[in-house]
């Protein structure tokens, strides 16, 4: 179940577990990606709370966690490779994966009609 949050991360719900990333508005918004920094595995995050950083060509902008829990995995391949934040912002540029601490949070989030018709506001 992927759903997503109005600061435009996404998160891939399987159970009680999530992996996590930013959209491809986002990305596409940021411009070309050169540095993410992301929380250590076992850091405790919470629903909208920041979640780290991610620096751009244009910009830094903060990243933040569309549901609580505790980073179980960080994609190590980022730290090289920050540019398949651009190239596959829903697939190998996911960022961290959570162990889901509240699972109604999620129904907080939109789904992706919900969330292209957000989108499609924001830009007007």
């Amino acid at each position: 179940m992927l759903k997503f949050s109005k600061s435009h991360e996404w998160a891939k719900i399987d159970g009680s577990t999530a992996m996590m990333g930013i959209t491809d508005y986002a990305q596409h918004s940021l411009g070309d990606i050169v540095f993410v920094e992301l929380p250590k595995a076992g850091t405790k995050v919470t629903q909208s709370g920041r979640l780290g950083t991610i620096e751009s060509t244009k910009a830094a902008s903060e990243l933040y966690s569309p549901i609580s829990g505790e980073v179980i995995e960080v994609n190590k391949e980022l730290a090289g490779k920050p540019q398949l934040v651009n190239e596959d912002p829903l697939g190998r540029g996911w960022m961290i994966k959570i162990k889901i601490a509240n699972q109604k949070e999620s129904e907080g989030l939109m789904d992706e009609a919900q969330y292209r018709e957000f989108v499609e506001k924001e830009k007007h």
